[in-house]
């Protein structure tokens, strides 16, 4: 069970504005919460952020969640004080309108909402169109240019202005669960390994730009430094226990169901052999997604590292990605927690990577 120490954490990380290639911010609180019991803790140029639990052991293991989300980015100001956006990630345009959104400006923070012509004005031929992001704009309240510039400038970056929720059985809603909560699952992992450590080297790492991440972001970047010679990779998938999910396609994963183990060209089946072993061993549910291609994940760029990664993609499942309520079960995250830590001091040096 996740403490309340934890809990408090969560909630910072995910209330606290990071999109990629602006993650300073949540980066920090990790870094913070990790001092508390790591052996080390650093950054680097990239802003990934590695903490350490039992530096002189082996093999290394990696463990990964991508810090940031998605976001918005200035691109212009009119000269009546309206700011226009462009995504970082993928968005669905859709659920911006009508959205407070939250920008790092130049003095703090600075609230904007999404503006966009009424329904009462728009012609009846456009009104079962999709909205694209270049047809709205974010009304801060200033009166002309120069007010909005010295509050913001072009290349400032936000995020939909919305907090962590709490909901019946234990279910979270929050913007930025993809993937905070793989960063903050790594971290409680860590934690719970290093309170009794095995033989492995293990490195929680929180990386950053995943979600632009089409030439392997921080995960790359890392994954070169660290050296491992095997990662658990923590993420988000769709759970598909609300309407118009295909389950056919995407399997069944159900919110409270346990970690989702993908199977797959990119994952290692040693690595997920082990998961398995353990969470059947010590009575963890979970459940298992097939995955023929890429990941679309920080598993596809550690798998390839250096000379090779033997590497697993453990999921959280996810209701309403990529939107401002995003929901998880919290016993999935404390599932996720002690499967890895468990995991982790099932290897020694004699684990053979190779074996298939």
């Amino acid at each position: 069970m996740l403490s309340d120490a934890s809990l408090t954490l969560l909630r910072r990380l995910l209330d606290t504005p990071g999109p990629s290639g602006f993650e300073s911010a949540p980066a920090a609180l990790w870094r913070d919460e990790a001092r508390r019991f790591a052996a080390s803790v650093e950054g680097d140029v990239h802003g990934n952020s590695m903490a350490v639990v039992n530096p002189g052991g082996s093999p290394t293991i990696m463990l990964a969640g991508h810090i940031d989300e998605i976001g918005l980015i200035v691109t212009w100001i009119d000269d009546k004080g309206f700011v226009y956006i462009g995504p970082i990630g993928g968005w669905d345009p859709q659920v911006l309108v009508g959205q407070r959104l939250r920008f790092a400006g130049r003095g703090g923070d600075v609230i904007g909402v999404v503006g966009k012509k009424p329904i009462h004005l728009i012609k009846p031929d456009e009104r079962d169109k999709a909205v694209k992001i270049t047809d709205l704009w974010v009304d801060i309240g200033a009166a002309s240019r120069d007010e909005a510039e010295a509050l913001l400038s072009v290349g400032d970056a936000g995020v939909i202005d919305a907090r962590l929720v709490e909901l019946p059985n234990g279910r979270i809603v929050s913007r930025s669960i993809d993937d905070r909560i793989g960063a903050f699952v790594v971290l409680e992992a860590l934690r719970r390994y290093a309170e009794q450590p095995g033989e492995a080297r293990v490195v929680a790492v929180a990386t950053t730009q995943e979600e632009i991440a089409h030439q392997g972001g921080g995960a790359r970047v890392s994954a070169t430094r660290v050296a491992p010679q095997m990662a658990i990779v923590v993420d988000v998938t769709f759970a598909t226990d609300h309407p118009g999910m295909e389950r056919k396609e995407l399997g069944e994963h159900k919110l409270g169901s346990g970690p989702v183990i993908t199977r797959g060209s990119v994952t290692s089946p040693v690595v997920v052999r082990l998961l398995r072993d353990v969470a059947e061993r010590i009575g963890i549910p979970y459940t298992l997604r097939a995955e023929g291609r890429d990941t679309s994940t920080d598993a596809d760029a550690i798998h390839v590292a250096r000379e090779g990664v033997a590497t697993a993609l453990l999921s959280v499942p996810n209701r309403y990605m990529h939107s401002p309520n995003e929901m998880v079960a919290l016993d999935d995250l404390d599932r996720a927690a002690t499967l890895i830590a468990e995991t982790c001091r099932a290897v020694s040096a004699a684990t053979d990577f190779t074996a298939r």
